[in-house]
């Protein structure tokens, strides 16, 4: 019942007579993903509310699914993704001048669904979020060119990248129903938890070759990125070699063949199990988290929710 009062306030954002813009805001539509933000979002609600949301916790939900599709078209701009999610990206289909402008007006949709709960408070969380992005994003940039390799970094950025706008969704909802401060505050926890998971899974997906996971092996590396599996096996392993080629990876320099190579070498030297490990006690800091709550479906729901972010396949 929630999702369909949330896909109704949604959908009706996505309609504009702007021929070429309702042409690709159709588009964005129509590839919908698994909603993972907004989810958290309405789960939280409940969870902080005995069960029941009210329609600020709709707008709300959808103020976070407009602030992260226009985060993805901007990305794809910045990082000259040719795809998103198995299909063309906007920048690909439509050139990156509409993907700017596009990505723009879903922003402004995040703000006005913002406005529409009326709390000047969810507006600092939303602006808080969109700092770390983008503080993430120049990171990541910056470590391109870093000759170190070091864990601390990585997680830095994927807290900014991804974990802070979990942690947004989740101190919003709790937010939406005017739970008390202690109460957002640990939510907000929860939620930078379960984004530093999603992105870790992520990470991983990147050394198999699957389809759909709307990516080839190694391309994290193509984009000179080094993540948790693959800066594991090389600092444990202090293998000069691999160091050499991924500071070529850093360098935008190495061939397919040598990802190949750094990929196989990852798995051989545990990076993967390392990687899932570090994914799992994250997790588990995650329901730990929930403790203090008084058992009940909601409740039950959110751990469930956990367990999809770690297990899923896609």
């Amino acid at each position: 019942m929630e999702m369909d009062k949330y896909k109704e306030v949604f959908d009706s954002f996505l309609v504009h007579t702007n021929p070429l813009l309702n042409m690709v805001l159709r588009t964005i539509g129509n590839r919908r993903g698994k909603m993972m933000r907004p989810i958290l979002t309405l789960l939280v609600a409940k969870l902080a509310n005995g069960g029941e949301i009210n329609e600020k916790s709709i707008y709300t939900a959808a103020t976070f699914e407009f602030f992260h599709t226009a985060s993805l078209i901007h990305d794809d701009i910045v990082d000259e993704s040719e795809e998103r999610r198995g299909q063309d990206s906007v920048n690909n289909a439509y050139g990156n001048k509409v993907a700017v402008l596009v990505g723009d007006f879903i922003l402004a949709n995040a703000l006005l669904c913002a406005s529409r709960t009326g709390q000047t408070q969810l507006i600092e969380i939303v602006s808080r979020a969109a700092q770390d992005l983008a503080d993430g994003e120049l990171l990541q940039l910056n470590n391109v060119a870093n000759e170190a390799i070091t864990e601390e970094v990585y997680f830095n950025i994927i807290r900014n990248k991804t974990a802070a706008l979990f942690a947004a969704c989740a101190e919003a909802g709790a937010l939406s129903v005017s739970s008390n401060e202690n109460t957002r505050q640990l939510l907000k926890q929860f939620g930078e938890n379960i984004g530093i998971c999603f992105q870790i899974r992520d990470d991983i997906f990147d050394y198999h070759h699957d389809k759909q996971i709307g990516k080839p092996t190694g391309n994290d590396m193509k984009e000179g990125k080094l993540t948790l599996p693959v800066i594991h096996a090389l600092l444990s392993t202090q293998n000069s070699e691999m160091m050499a080629l991924a500071s070529k990876v850093k360098h935008r320099s190495v061939s397919q063949d040598e990802i190949d190579v750094l990929v196989d070498f990852t798995k051989k030297n545990g990076g993967i199990e390392y990687a899932i490990q570090q994914m799992d006690d994250y997790a588990q800091k995650a329901k730990d988290l929930l403790a203090s709550f008084p058992d009940s479906d909601v409740k039950q729901a959110m751990m469930a929710y956990v367990d999809y972010v770690i297990d899923r396949t896609l």
